[in-house]
């Protein structure tokens, strides 16, 4: 097969002593031509990384292990952590019930709703389509729906977040708008918007506003190119070729009966409402170790272009100072003396999630919970212990 090799330098693990605890720096590390017998392989995509030091992982694991006992894996947790460097997993760790009434526990090969880190598949499979000159990140909506109103509206502005439209569960709860006894489908999203009745927020490209609008549509563009369903072409498009095996989008329509529901923090079950119908924003199951492969796929061109990869690890919202910005299909936060942060969260009925890909450093943090909890986004503070990312352990 065809290598891929991406070629960076690379450094060596540095301690030092930080608040009477060591941190330790392990920047990135993918390998060069001559270490091809080191190549990891995951679906049709090859990447090369250095393998770790024995000493990096002695000393940083067990700093891992207690900051996630001490912070988020409690006796309450129940979902699923992983944390990995140069493609290797450090850490991992699965507890609590994915069926609470028939005790079913969470495992490693577990699907669990994603929420928002969705986001960052649909945007993956609509990146892959520019790459393939399938579609331009600049195209008008328009041009692929010709009854969409708005003809500023672009495939890049709906990635991005800078589109002007409206939340769907916003407009969509005013009664003169859509009855909530009938499940809204993403195309039921698009035929509204078509009505010219729903006005924009906010002239497009002017300014950021987080809003599931845009994935849905997204994922209705998906169909369009692809010539199939949402789901298929996930399968097809992504989950397939990176051997995500564990990975689905859910079809509430067939499937909401038979998946199991995501649960208050006290194991109180919550129902599915007339919104789970949608997806692109939302709606796929996934588990760390499927994550984890996608993560490794981003860092070789034959995933994504060196050129496209430059479009997608940027800001594109600087109307207010801030650290807080939004790439294609990813957040960012960027200071003066740090490497810039990639992530994304979610939360959807019950399920909190948090994916973290440090691009500069080539680490993985995953924390997915079907119960409850804002401790997952915690994860975020490990990000200390790779880098001089500005956030502490010890808070």
């Amino acid at each position: 097969m065809f290598k891929f090799n991406l070629i960076y330098l690379s450094f060596f693990s540095l301690l030092i002593l930080n608040s009477c605890k060591e941190k330790t720096k392990h920047k990135t590390q993918i390998a060069s031509q001559d270490q091809d017998q080191q190549l990891q392989k995951h679906g049709d995509f090859d990447i090369t990384f250095l393998p770790l030091e024995k000493s990096f992982k002695d000393s940083i694991t067990p700093q891992i292990q207690q900051f996630l006992n001490d912070n988020i894996i409690d006796d309450d947790f129940s979902g699923s952590i992983l944390i990995a460097k140069n493609g290797k997993t450090l850490y991992e760790s699965y507890q609590g019930y994915t069926d609470y009434q028939k005790k079913i526990k969470v495992s490693a090969t577990t699907p669990i709703h994603l929420a928002s880190i969705s986001k960052v598949l649909t945007a993956a499979v609509i990146l892959r389509m520019v790459d393939k000159n399938q579609l331009q990140l600049d195209q008008s909506l328009q041009s692929i729906f010709p009854e969409f109103p708005y003809k500023e509206i672009t495939i890049r502005t709906l990635l991005n977040h800078r589109s002007g439209l409206r939340r769907y569960s916003y407009f969509t709860d005013e009664e003169t708008v859509w009855d909530k006894k009938n499940v809204l489908t993403n195309q039921d999203i698009l035929n509204l918007l078509c009505t010219g009745n729903i006005p924009l927020e906010a002239t497009p490209d002017k300014r950021f506003a987080y809003c599931n609008t845009n994935y849905a549509l997204l994922a209705l563009v998906i169909e369009k190119i692809s010539g199939l369903p949402y789901k298929k072409a996930m399968q097809k498009l992504l989950f397939e070729p990176l051997d995500m095996k564990n990975t689905f989008v859910f079809d509430y329509f067939t499937q909401k009966d038979s998946t199991p529901p995501s649960y208050k923090s006290t194991w109180e079950a919550i129902p599915n409402d007339y919104l789970d119908a949608v997806y692109g924003d939302k709606n796929i199951y996934s588990t760390p170790q499927d994550l984890l492969k996608f993560d490794k796929a981003t860092y070789s061109n034959r995933f994504f272009s060196d050129s496209l990869r430059k479009e997608i690890f940027r800001g594109y919202s600087y109307e207010k100072k801030g650290e807080k910005n939004y790439g294609l299909g990813i957040r960012l936060r960027e200071w003066d003396d740090a490497p810039t942060f990639y992530y994304h969260n979610g939360w959807w009925h019950g399920n909190t999630t948090s994916y973290i890909t440090l691009k500069n450093d080539t680490v993985t943090c995953i924390a997915l919970a079907n119960k409850y909890t804002k401790k997952v986004y915690q994860i975020k503070r490990l990000s200390s212990l790779f880098d001089n990312y500005p956030f502490e352990l010890d808070e």
